[in-house]
């Protein structure tokens, strides 16, 4: 599968964004998809995850609450709806997939073979 991420731009604190990540292939929903994110200076950290159907989804406990992961199967698309966004939040946002990502690694890195080329969110104070 190839991943292209989108919809990153510069926004202010306490304001919205949409993340999208379109895949090519014929398998979108055989995947487990997630977001990431790397700030500079830092290593590259999990932000969220979602189950093939759409049904679970997971959350870094910094933007529970804030950030929502979804995902249409039909469009074979994958987004990450950003609220309340934070300095801190700036960083490159990567859409990823995996096959076969079980519960206790679905926060890791190594669980996603296929990555996008990340998309630049920047959050002003």
């Amino acid at each position: 599968v190839q991943l292209q991420a989108s919809g990153g731009g510069l926004v202010q604190a306490g304001g919205s964004l949409r993340l999208s990540c379109a895949a090519s292939g014929r398998t979108f929903n055989s995947y487990s998809m997630g977001w990431f994110r790397q700030s500079p200076g830092k290593d590259r950290e999990f932000v969220a995850a979602i189950r093939r159907s759409g049904g679970v989804t997971y959350y870094a406990d910094s933007v529970k609450g804030r950030f929502t992961i979804s995902r249409d199967n039909a469009k074979m698309t994958l987004y990450l709806r950003m609220n309340s966004l934070k300095p801190e939040d700036t960083a490159v946002y990567y859409c990823a997939a995996g096959q076969g990502v079980i519960l206790s690694t679905v926060r890791s890195q190594a669980s996603y073979g296929y990555w996008g080329q990340g998309t630049l969110v920047t959050v002003s104070s």
